[in-house]
């Protein structure tokens, strides 16, 4: 017995992309072009009625973004790929839609060398970027983690001291019993902490000291024989 297709929605406001993508995958033996759309809403409805396997969206629909059609489709519980056809600059819009909840991202003038492995990449559980836009990824991704390494690193000994124990959950009076300073000092403490991570309120400071508290035990852990 031949193993099920792999069942498609294809949503895109011209209909001879449609076309043509139809014709694409119709030469491949394990998908299935179940449903088309031409607009958001219609996409929304076939979604809704067929339950494809995966969605291949256009970013640019005529009456709303695709972006939004990404992340209205996960708001309603769609757990299946999507995969994102554009004619827009990957290096811009890939990014933004791995986070609205896509899978993969593939330029419209790519498609037909690359649409088919895409689509087995995603319904493999992996995401699909060209390998350009990958490598711009994970080099803002690089330059992120270094970003907030110095910042952690502008700190003094003292600041890193509470920051960790803001981590662990310490309020300023257990910090300033812990350290024996006075819960004036520890306020001065947190401003100077607050101005030298960038961060625009306390909320974000807890997170970093999340993330500080993170890396220091992380540091700490015994290597793995």
């Amino acid at each position: 017995m031949s193993a099920a297709k792999t069942s498609l929605l294809l949503v895109d406001d011209h209909a001879i992309v449609r076309q043509g993508l139809a014709a694409l995958l119709a030469r491949e033996a394990d998908f299935i072009v179940c449903a088309e759309a031409g607009s958001y809403e219609d996409g929304l409805a076939a979604l809704a009625a067929r339950q494809p396997d995966c969605v291949v969206l256009d970013l640019s629909l005529r009456d709303r973004s695709g972006l939004e059609w990404i992340r209205e489709a996960r708001a309603k519980g769609y757990p299946g790929k999507i995969l994102v056809l554009s004619m827009h600059d990957e290096t811009i819009y890939a990014e933004k839609a791995l986070r609205a909840g896509a899978q993969g991202y593939v330029m419209k003038d790519q498609a037909e060398e690359t649409l088919v492995a895409a689509l087995r990449e995603v319904r493999a559980g992996r995401n699909y970027l060209s390998p350009a836009a990958a490598d711009l990824l994970a080099g803002h991704h690089a330059a992120s983690a270094e970003k907030e390494t110095a910042g952690f690193e502008g700190l003094t000994a003292r600041e890193g001291e509470i920051l960790y124990a803001i981590g662990g959950g310490l309020s300023t009076r257990d910090i300033a019993e812990q350290f024996g300073l006075s819960g004036r000092t520890v306020d001065v403490h947190r401003a100077n902490i607050k101005r030298k991570l960038g961060c625009a309120s306390l909320a974000e400071v807890l997170v970093k000291a999340l993330e500080y508290k993170r890396r220091q035990d992380d540091a700490l852990q015994p290597p793995a024989l």
